[in-house]
């Protein structure tokens, strides 16, 4: 129940009606407000208070008025006494509810084993189930312990019939198969020029990473899947069970050693195994189609970069060559019949013109072949021994009538794969279409004795490759048996067309088309119409008549300092100087119990809860200050590193990671007083950031703006400098993708109802998504002199005369209402996350440019823009408003690396895995820094001298991100009487 109650809130929820009154009339004192308070308690919570200080101390003052006693008296009110009990007796009754028997626990556990577990783990899902089936059936709610162990008994039931259905679908070659991944390598016999996987058993060559995009990497990871495909697991072994059930039970066979998992009872060992080969099948054939698409990418960017340098060095700038030809062509007319050594050469020499001509060559059509010569070169000599691991590997589809000639041309490679032939059959039918540009055609085709086209075999493996990479980017071709790469039909909703009107009414948005047009329509007349009348008095906004129409923004009034910030961060200093970052992290924790987020992976936990959450801290502490464990467990006398590493393995995962940051977020939101930090926020800013990571792995990249290699991490921060959400992404991936995901996924109790994000974080795609959606992508465009607006109806090409300059052509409604389906479909998909948001943004690239559902989303985002750039150009508090929120996340970014020092805050791991625990407990201690410093600013400011300090400018201003008081190091005293024990030289 809420500690702190609205005078509405009172007013619904504690008021007294006239019959609950009069079942007052026999009690006195505190049995009278005692009763009215537990009636009032058990009709909102079907429960009763297991002591006073559960009841907010507003609704004993207002239910205390009503029955005319003393608010004091129920601190007399003893609960359990016989009185008590008899009371609840009363209020179960005239509520129409009994007290739960053993066989209402009974049915209850069996209810959510096979009703509610299948679809969640989640606890606290569970818990509301669990309240709503007894609310439900007239039953008073059990208590908070009891729940508890209810629901460990229905995990354990579910799991235990798991492992056993699982170990009776596994024949016995599959459970020799499993063993045999378990078995230690004999070292004794392996010979002297073993690969290095032979060294280890099976399972934990399994659960290696990739390492760099390479030829080796990639053969590697061929024989992983090899491995993981003759173990000949059945194709409905987990069919029934929910992906986010089995990554649980695959993270869970991946945290623990080989010889941990041969201690298991059999049908436990076989099913952790077995969910662990399952998911690992899926994340290879991922990580084998991005070492393809790298390779390719990298193949060809070499060959580029090779090129360019060669010309570079060969190339001579020929200045004036308009002048030089134009003097050329003057003389050769004047002199038909004359010689070039006699006229020509005096203008320009054979210096200058064969420059001129190498000049044509470096960019015309012998560039492209020079390029394609050293990708020819590096393919045949080295890239080529992949072809034949992959084709026989990977299994390509498309649904696509237009990508089949690719499919067609991957089986042609597959029947050539061993043929030492230059040039293919001439009876075989090759395919072009979509696979040779007519660039390429131009280079690559040749004719042969009979007149027909003919491409050598190298040379089309290279263009197929390369349409192949195109094509696997955009999805329309597809693998089988992988995950981000699989069937994209599967992102959809299966039940689209049967739960039709529900997921139209989930995204608030009508079935009709028609009115979906009209409506956003409107809203584009009455912006442009808005604009258009007031941009003649707009004296930020100019539009100017060049490069087709130009808009010139005038910078932001700067707005005035606040006057005692500084004041209260000294403040801060001197009540708390050099606060330990470790004590914040601990304080949080004490407060808010976010170790309690920390479940063991195991069947079993064995720390005592001290201990544990002792361990826990450091770990978290030395992740995300990025100090490593090594170095935390040398200054702690009582934990050592194999401690630390042990609790890390089984306890820290990315799901607890979150679980524990919506806590303290929502604890952060619940702490804030209204008047020094305004009401509940529903804006937030997205942006990235940059962190230095080692580079033989699949996700660090090389980024172009911050000229480095890394990771990016994509912040989601609200207006008083919460986190609410943050992920791991590659330099090249899609921002808006990333942005769309923290907005729906970041499982606060915050609504996300507008998003800031510069130039990288929107796109037309963006800004369609983000309507239909529900939710305003507001952002910072750097390109705004070159933005249009697009017009609302065709036949008014007079209308808004003042916007003429910026004005382009009208929106074609016709495509959004062909494939209005199709578009809630895809928004349906994002909604509920049956696809992660960067998969599906894949789809919709410039490369898809003829995909219907593309082009409608297209237009639609045009619509949602315009309308947008009509408000951002009309109204400066709205432009001062985005840029405030985005300084938020640059204040944020700041931040991290004041806490994650270490290591020059530079991901010292090849692991994506530990590089997201690492970045997501940084979060986690930044979180807890907000929070802390929330809690601190506002005991300064209940001081009345302090509060009549701050004015209007000081709390617009005010932010909890402030960390001059902090000491992320360590402890540092200066002992003179104090020496190290160092022998003197003699």
């Amino acid at each position: 129940m809420k500690r702190s109650l609205e005078l509405h809130e009172l007013i619904e929820q504690w008021t007294l009606l006239p019959d609950e009154l009069a079942w007052l009339s026999n009690k006195i004192r505190e049995t009278r407000l005692g009763f009215a308070i537990g009636l009032k308690f058990f009709q909102q919570e079907h429960c009763f208070p297991a002591a006073a200080n559960d009841v907010p101390p507003e609704a004993i003052s207002h239910v205390a008025q009503q029955v005319e006693v003393d608010a004091t008296e129920f601190e007399n009110y003893d609960w359990d006494s016989r009185v008590a009990r008899y009371h609840r007796q009363q209020i179960r009754e005239l509520c129409g509810f009994r007290r739960s028997t053993a066989s209402d626990i009974k049915f209850l556990c069996q209810w959510l084993e096979e009703a509610v577990i299948p679809r969640t783990l989640d606890e606290k899902q569970l818990q509301e189930a669990a309240n709503q089936q007894f609310r439900q059936l007239g039953i008073e709610l059990l208590t908070v312990k009891q729940l508890r162990k209810t629901i460990q008994t229905s995990l354990s039931n579910y799991e235990a019939k798991l492992y056993q259905r699982t170990f009776s679908q596994l024949s016995s070659s599959v459970q020799a198969a499993l063993d045999a991944l378990l078995k230690s390598p004999d070292k004794s016999a392996s010979p002297d020029n073993a690969a290095p996987e032979d060294d280890i058993s099976r399972f934990a060559f399994l659960k290696r990473e990739p390492g760099a995009i390479g030829v080796k990497t990639l053969l590697q990871e061929v024989k992983k899947l090899q491995i993981l495909r003759q173990v000949g697991l059945p194709d409905d072994l987990f069919q029934s069970l929910r992906a986010k059930h089995l990554q649980v039970y695959r993270t869970r066979a991946a945290t623990e050693s080989v010889w941990e998992l041969r201690r298991h009872p059999v049908p436990i060992r076989y099913t952790l195994v077995a969910a662990f080969c399952w998911r690992r099948q899926q994340e290879v054939t991922d990580q084998l189609i991005d070492l393809l698409n790298g390779i390719i990418q990298k193949l060809n960017r070499r060959a580029e970069q090779r090129v360019a340098e060669e010309v570079f060095q060969d190339f001579k700038q020929v200045t004036g060559k308009h002048q030089l030809l134009y003097r050329i062509a003057t003389v050769s007319l004047a002199n038909p019949s004359g010689s070039i050594q006699e006229h020509i050469y005096p203008i320009a020499s054979p210096q200058i013109l064969q420059n001129i001509i190498q000049e044509f060559q470096s960019k015309g059509v012998t560039y492209r072949q020079r390029i394609h010569k050293v990708v020819h070169k590096s393919y045949k000599h080295h890239y080529r021994r992949m072809i034949a691991p992959i084709l026989e590997t990977l299994e390509f589809r498309s649904n696509n009538e237009f990508y089949q000639p690719i499919i067609a041309a991957i089986e042609l490679l597959k029947r050539y794969v061993d043929s030492q032939q230059q040039f293919y059959d001439v009876k075989e039918t090759i395919p072009l279409q979509g696979i040779l540009s007519a660039s390429q055609s131009d280079i690559l085709l040749t004719i042969d004795a009979q007149g027909k086209p003919q491409i050598d075999r190298i040379n089309y493996e290279i263009a197929v490759l390369q349409a192949l990479r195109d094509a696997l980017r955009s999805r329309e071709v597809w693998v089988v048996g992988a995950d981000r790469y699989r069937n994209p039909a599967l992102d959809l909703p299966a039940d689209f067309e049967e739960m039709r009107i529900d997921y139209y009414e989930a995204l608030h948005q009508p079935t009709d088309s028609e009115a979906f047009v009209t409506a956003l329509q409107q809203t584009m007349k009455c912006s442009l119409a808005s604009l258009n009348d007031n941009l003649p008095n707009n004296s930020k906004v100019k539009l100017l008549n060049k490069k087709g129409g130009w808009i010139k923004l005038s910078p932001l009034t700067k707005q005035p300092e606040p006057e005692h910030l500084e004041a209260l961060k000294t403040e801060l200093v001197q009540r708390w100087p050099m606060t330990n970052l470790l004590d914040i992290l601990k304080e949080t924790d004490l407060r808010i119990g976010l170790t309690q987020c920390f479940k063991t992976m195991g069947t079993r936990e064995v720390l005592e809860g001290e201990t544990l959450q002792k361990r826990l801290l450091l770990c978290l502490y030395g992740l995300g200050t990025n100090t490593g464990l090594k170095r935390i467990s040398n200054g702690t006398v009582d934990v050592s590193y194999d401690d630390l590493r042990y609790v890390k393995r089984r306890f820290i995962d990315a799901d607890s990671l979150r679980q524990a940051i919506v806590q303290v977020a929502n604890a952060t939101f619940a702490a804030r007083h209204p008047q020094i930090w305004g009401e509940g926020t529903v804006a937030c800013a997205s942006d990235s950031k940059q962190f230095g990571a080692w580079d033989t792995n699949l996700v660090t990249e090389w980024h172009r703006r911050y000229g480095g290699r890394g990771v990016m991490v994509y912040w989601h921060v609200e207006r008083k400098s919460a986190c609410i959400y943050s992920q791991l992404k590659t330099c090249s991936s899609s921002e808006v993708a990333a942005m769309i995901k923290g907005v729906l996924r970041h499982g606060t109790q915050m609504k996300v109802e507008k998003n800031y994000v510069d130039s990288h974080g929107q796109s037309e795609i963006g800004f369609a998504f983000c309507y239909l959606l529900g939710f305003e992508l507001l952002p910072r465009l750097k390109a705004i002199g070159s933005q249009k607006l697009y017009r609302p109806e065709v036949g008014e090409a007079n209308a808004y005369p003042n916007l003429q300059l910026i004005l382009t052509r009208p929106i074609r409604w016709n495509l959004i209402r062909q494939q209005y389906d199709q578009i809630i479909k895809y928004a349906t998909a994002l909604r509920l996350g049956t696809a992660d948001p960067e998969v599906i943004l894949q789809r919709f690239t410039r490369s898809e440019i003829q995909h219907p559902t593309y082009q409608a989303l297209i237009e639609l985002g045009r619509a949602v823009k315009t309308i947008f750039l009509c408000r951002y150009l009309n109204l400066e508090e709205l432009r001062q408003e985005i840029q405030e929120g985005l300084n938020v996340v640059e204040s944020w970014n700041s931040a991290n690396s004041f806490i994650c020092y270490g290591k020059s805050g530079e991901m010292a791991s090849n692991h994506r895995a530990e590089q997201e625990l690492s970045l997501l407990s940084l979060h986690l201690l930044q979180m807890c820094l907000v929070y802390i410093n929330t809690l601190m600013m506002q005991e300064v400011l209940s001081k009345e001298h302090w509060w009549q300090l701050m004015n209007t400018e000081d709390l617009r201003g005010i932010t909890p991100l402030v960390y001059a008081h902090i000491n992320p190091y360590g402890k540092f005293e200066l002992n003179f009487e104090e020496r190290l024990e160092i022998q003197l030289a003699a």
